[in-house]
């Protein structure tokens, strides 16, 4: 009996790494395996009723979940890896160019999840690739698979909304040094003109830098503008510097292109702007000897979340609650995500708004800001139960509506930390709490623990990130990743670590923006 056992288990193990046509093209060695598993299972202590331990539900159920982020239907994420589960991993496995087994290897379910905590992340690179891709968030697990395996198949080239892959390129090469995506940047107004510069009957293109918003490619006066003329073999680039570019501004001939004369700004002498000034050496003739301003600069939390969204990729995905390590990174994980779900839901929000552009947006939401801008400082020296309690006077005293505002301000919260502006986001940020909707004091918690538009203060950012576990915990549905397994238990982990210190005003009202949603 003590060698029987251990012999049916060998057997069923070394069986079970073969290929599954070969055990089906053999009806003996069918058998033999049949009566061996069998044999095996009626030695078995019997297993809790489901068949399925916790722990591999739990993986189950993160499977399931990335198959429907990819569109393979596996229905509801249970743990339990029915027939529609497996109709779904079938889909995947063939689209990855994998054995359609229906049964998941450890490196397919390796490249799955992969895939999913990249496109979770939202990296530049990964917004880039699932905008261009004519598969969209689906051609991450085609790259997961080279990535993994080596194989690198040749990418797919294609343009955004059928534009040259050179203009497609350069627009790619802008949103790497800028805070917006490159769709983003696609519906800015003004970022991209079409005309037929040198007179050839093709389109060509205008792109102005600086409508991303980046110094990356601006001096004091004027903006890097990248225009591609049509020739023969395709498309010219010409990298010229111009404020304000218009089709008039050029003069092309065939690949080449000029800023006409009159369409270059006077210098203006003197001071060289930017923060930039001319010091007189205090002897007559002398040359000016230019001095910079070295004030310290506003850190900005789209490059942050750059550099941590890399980080994460190169760690093979999110810290998980059974291996917290390194708290703060952790915490940094998750502010970025939070601002990447917040982001999202407020383009969701713009894209159903009426009668205001995007533009408007963007220019009414500072108001918020600036009427909370109190309520933000204290932020640094109050806990969270004063912060609370102002914030909701705020909200009673000025009249206003939670279920008439609070679209708008989760429209300018997004518009807050697309454009960097941590005052906007800081405030549309409390005013959801002060509303009722409590989860989003995770994002205060954040900005306190990093110092993102408000001083650093940990021992103070405990008490937010308290607020929103507790919230949870009492059924509030999360607003951030919900789907994603375990992000709760890592919050309450890594936030547990923290500690630190001090105490201070209030209020202001003005006219807040409100857009009309469609139903």
């Amino acid at each position: 009996m003590h060698i029987k056992k251990p012999l049916g288990l060998a057997l069923a193990a070394a069986i079970s790494l073969m290929p599954a046509t070969k055990v089906v093209a053999n009806d003996f060695l069918g058998g033999v395996v049949t009566g061996v598993i069998l044999h095996g299972l009626a030695n078995q202590p019997r297993k809790p009723r489901g068949g399925v331990s916790s722990s591999t539900r739990a993986i189950n159920a993160e499977t399931q979940t990335a198959l429907n982020y990819f569109g393979f239907d596996a229905g509801t994420p249970d743990g339990v890896m029915g027939q529609k589960s497996r109709a779904a991993t079938v889909g995947y496995q063939s689209y990855i160019a994998m054995p359609p087994t229906g049964n998941l290897t450890q490196l397919e379910r390796d490249i799955l999840v992969g895939a999913y905590n990249r496109a979770l992340a939202g990296s530049a690179e990964t917004l880039r690739l699932t905008s261009k891709d004519p598969d969209g968030v689906r051609a991450l697990l085609v790259v997961q698979r080279d990535l993994m395996t080596g194989s690198g198949t040749p990418q797919r080239r294609a343009g955004y909304a059928g534009l040259p892959i050179e203009v497609s390129d350069a627009i790619d090469e802008i949103a790497d040094s800028s805070d917006p995506s490159a769709e983003q940047l696609l519906q800015r107004s003004g970022f991209i003109q079409l005309a037929d510069l040198n007179s050839d009957g093709n389109t060509d293109y205008i792109l102005d830098t600086s409508a991303s918003g980046s110094s990356f490619w601006c001096n004091a006066q004027q903006c890097k503008t990248i225009v591609f003329v049509s020739v023969a073999d395709g498309y010219r680039r010409n990298n010229l510097l111009l404020h304000d570019p218009q089709p008039a501004s050029f003069e092309c001939f065939g690949g080449t292109c000029n800023v006409r004369a009159d369409a270059v700004p006077p210098a203006t002498g003197g001071a060289t702007g930017g923060g930039a000034v001319m010091a007189s050496s205090g002897q007559t003739g002398a040359a000016s000897l230019p001095m910079f301003n070295t004030a310290a600069v506003q850190p900005s939390l789209s490059s942050h979340c750059s550099k941590v969204s890399l980080l994460t990729n190169s760690n093979g995905g999110f810290t998980s609650a059974s291996n917290v390590d390194n708290p703060e990174f952790a915490l940094n994980e998750q502010f970025c995500l939070a601002r990447t779900f917040a982001i999202a839901e407020g383009e969701t929000l713009i894209g159903n708004s009426r009668g205001v552009s995007q533009a408007d947006i963007e220019a009414q939401c500072p108001a918020f800001g600036e009427a909370l801008a109190g309520h933000v400082a204290d932020l640094g020296v109050k806990p969270v139960q004063s912060v609370v309690a102002a914030v909701s006077g705020f909200v009673r005293d000025n009249g206003i509506s939670a279920d008439q505002m609070a679209a708008s301000v989760k429209i300018c919260l997004a518009v807050g930390y697309r454009t960097d502006d941590m005052k906007t986001a800081l405030g549309t940020g409390l005013l959801l709490i002060a509303f009722g909707e409590t989860p989003y004091a995770e994002l205060i918690g954040h900005h306190l623990l990093q110092g993102f538009g408000t001083a650093k203060r940990g021992n103070l950012a405990a008490g937010w990130y308290d607020l929103a576990l507790s919230s949870l915990d009492n059924g509030s549905i999360p607003v951030f990743a919900p789907s994603q397994p375990g992000r709760i238990e890592v919050l309450r982990q890594a936030s547990m670590s923290l500690s630190g210190g001090a105490a201070g005003t209030a209020t202001t009202g003005g006219v807040l923006p409100v857009f009309a949603i469609k139903e």
